[in-house]
């Protein structure tokens, strides 16, 4: 970057950081704290849920799976261990799904009991993830295997709108208490009605776990649009989304004109905790200033819940009254 222009990556805001406090380049203990607090600062700026960056909004497809029921199974009481019968449980649909998979559900003989699919080792190979439960065994029963929980995209953070999952869809957004206290058992199918956000708990990694559940579970193969904000706030030279800036060629999602106010929250936090300074709050009114013209710009704006754009005052005092600014 020419020491003239705008601050655009990783490298131009941790060093533009230190130039500012006075510190030398080079050290790499005091690099590492800056682009700590450069990182800290990017983060900081998109915490909160009433204003919402045009450049964090992401939108992707959902891809739901037909109920699955060819052949029969057979399981012990006791056991959870699944045998079939002329099944394909293992091979993949015209959608490119495995007929059944880990986390399905099923329900066995036509009982009521709903269960969860464990694993699936093969076409006719199969556990769930309790023991199976009646008085006897089950033996070239019928079954119904179904999906209600689908996995959303990777870097989703929140949804746009906490009313409608898919405004495609007029699919709305209900919370999960209410979904489970007046649908508790899944046990019908159709074209989704409503849909709820869940927390599920970790699997394999650190990676939280984030599942849309959908009522009643689908029928057939469903393509349901919806719009999320991402959690990826930083891009790769080579256009590679990911959370956090990590190499010097790194880039904020920020627009370009705006990526100095990074800088400013750094600032901020750096005086408070190193110099415990008046500058502390000096820059906090300038980075507060610039963060109300941002939100004011020509094309900024926050959806209300019937899809409007709202006007860019009400956006301006809502991103103030977020951050506790009472102009």
């Amino acid at each position: 970057m020419s020491s003239t222009s705008q601050v655009t990556t990783y490298s131009d805001l941790y060093t533009d950081l230190l130039n500012r406090v006075r510190q030398s380049t080079g050290i790499t203990a005091t690099e590492t704290q800056a682009k700590r607090y450069i990182n800290t600062a990017l983060h900081d700026i998109h915490v909160g849920t009433q204003y919402i960056f045009p450049w964090t909004e992401r939108r992707a497809f959902l891809t739901t799976h037909a109920p699955y029921s060819t052949g029969t199974l057979s399981v012990t009481a006791g056991s959870t261990t699944l045998t079939g019968a002329s099944t394909a449980w293992n091979t993949t649909n015209t959608y490119g799904q495995a007929n059944v998979r880990a986390d399905g559900k099923l329900t066995i003989a036509g009982g009521t009991d709903v269960y969860r699919v464990g694993t699936v080792s093969g076409d006719t190979a199969a556990t769930l993830s309790t023991r199976y439960v009646a008085s006897s065994d089950a033996s070239a029963a019928s079954y119904l295997y179904y999906e209600d929980e689908y996995a959303l995209a990777s870097d989703f953070l929140r949804p746009i709108d906490f009313a409608m999952f898919s405004i495609d869809w007029s699919l709305p957004l209900v919370d999960r208490k209410e979904l489970r206290r007046n649908h508790t058992r899944a046990n019908v199918s159709g074209r989704p009605r409503m849909a709820s956000i869940v927390d599920l708990a970790f699997s394999g990694s650190t990676t939280p776990v984030r599942k849309v559940w959908l009522y009643p579970y689908p029928d057939t193969t469903y393509i349901i649009p919806y719009s999320y904000v991402t959690s990826n706030l930083a891009v790769t030279s080579a256009g590679v989304e990911q959370a956090s800036l990590s190499s010097d060629t790194d880039e904020p999602i920020m627009p370009l004109r705006y990526r100095h106010v990074i800088v400013l929250h750094a600032l901020m936090n750096w005086y408070r905790d190193k110099r415990d300074d008046a500058r502390s709050q000096e820059v906090k009114a300038e980075y507060d200033q610039l963060m109300g013209r941002i939100t004011d710009d020509h094309d900024m704006g926050t959806n209300d819940c019937d899809g409007r754009i709202a006007g860019k005052e009400n956006s301006r005092k809502a991103f103030l009254a977020f951050h506790g600014d009472h102009e």
